[in-house]
């Protein structure tokens, strides 16, 4: 039997490719920006209520200062690496893209070493160097080159991969520093405050570009964007309160796969055999860093 962080994640990484498909549509008339805000603006209210309906059973915890500043952090990087992301969909096929921003996992071990003190083990480390050999396969040009010739595309999909490094660190962090509350509301909280930064920071840039009537306009899209963003970011911020972030990153990976039955069968994206070797590696490197063997 799984554990019960696995399971939520896993189906916190198929709410997310989800919510990437209903997210590359809207940008073709959006634009990358006004459509990675549709994604926050619309799932706050749904975050709300969940914490809400959370708030019958137990009482919300008082937040601390270090709650906020971590919260706060994640939620900045989630506005780098979700904007990021999807400008690097319009550079690259919709599968390599994800891709590029599955670097997170290797950040996210990393920054979670220097930051909150997680474990790092040799297994770790064994699966972030397989990994990362999958990133190379990924790159149009392949091998050590691609470290030193890098596509737009290439780099703004690792600028996507750093941004949510931090978020997955920022949310960790903000979860352990409250001092009260079960997991899910702890989680539920962290959510709801990030999403509030999200919403009032990246909204304050759309509405100075003369944006944000177009983001209201489009409010029947942005609530099913809104709402299954949400679903996904309460599986992410739960299993990200019960277990090492990077490790939930790490599981999160089977993302890939659908990422790239998504963009064989709804797009009609061409994924090479370089390419598919590429995520074959990456997915090695997930189950060498859950230390499965």
């Amino acid at each position: 039997m799984l554990p019960s962080w696995v399971l939520i994640t896993l189906a916190a990484a198929f709410g997310q490719n989800l919510r990437s498909i209903l997210q590359k549509k809207l940008t073709a008339s959006l634009g990358p920006d006004s459509s990675s805000y549709l994604r926050f603006l619309y799932a706050l209210p749904f975050a709300y209520l969940y914490l809400l309906a959370l708030s019958q059973t137990e009482s919300v915890p008082m937040m601390t200062p270090s709650f906020a500043l971590y919260a706060s952090v994640g939620a900045l990087g989630q506005i780098v690496g979700t904007v990021a992301l999807v400008r690097a969909f319009e550079l690259r096929s919709f599968g390599v893209a994800t891709a590029y921003s599955k670097t997170e996992v290797m950040q996210t071990a990393l920054a979670g070493m220097l930051i909150l003190g997680d474990a790092f083990t040799a297994a770790m480390l064994i699966g972030i160097l397989i990994s990362f050999a999958g990133v190379l396969l990924l790159s149009e040009r392949g091998g050590l080159k691609a470290l030193l010739v890098l596509d737009r595309g290439a780099l703004l999909g690792l600028v996507s991969g750093l941004g949510f490094a931090f978020a997955a660190i920022g949310y960790r962090g903000g979860s352990l520093a409250l001092e009260s509350g079960s997991v899910v509301m702890r989680a539920a909280l962290t959510l709801c405050l990030a999403l509030t930064v999200q919403t009032l920071v990246m909204g304050a840039y759309i509405a100075w570009r003369g944006e944000l009537s177009a983001v209201l306009k489009r409010y029947r899209a942005g609530l099913l964007v809104g709402l299954v963003g949400m679903v996904a970011s309460v599986g992410w911020f739960t299993a990200m309160a019960m277990e090492n972030a990077a490790r939930v990153r790490a599981v999160g990976q089977v993302e890939l796969i659908f990422a790239v039955v998504t963009s064989l069968w709804l797009f009609r994206e061409r994924v090479s055999r370089r390419e598919i070797l590429g995520v074959g590696l990456i997915i090695a490197g997930v189950i060498i860093l859950l230390e499965l063997f």
